[in-house]
């Protein structure tokens, strides 16, 4: 099933712990029940993303992989929650 994002950030080329720290700056911005839809090629999302929406309560939707020309990306999807 295909989601869709209220916004989307952009992390590629951010490693961790960017892509959380400008995830939770991002989710500040949205309205509850929005949709954030975050973009990054570090592996470690697929673990991190998770334990973030755990710590703070937010809730994770998913995540998807694809492969682009410049490498794997991963999509993770998460709702404003609080």
């Amino acid at each position: 099933m295909m989601m869709i994002a209220d916004v989307t950030l952009d992390t590629l080329g951010y490693f961790c712990p960017m892509p959380i720290i400008m995830t939770s700056k991002k989710i500040k911005e949205l309205a509850l029940g929005q949709i954030l839809e975050v973009l990054s090629d570090d592996e470690g999302i697929k673990k991190d993303m998770p334990a973030w929406c755990d710590t703070t309560g937010h809730q994770m939707l998913g995540l998807e992989e694809e492969q682009a020309q410049s490498g794997r990306v991963y999509k993770a999807f998460v709702k404003k929650t609080k």
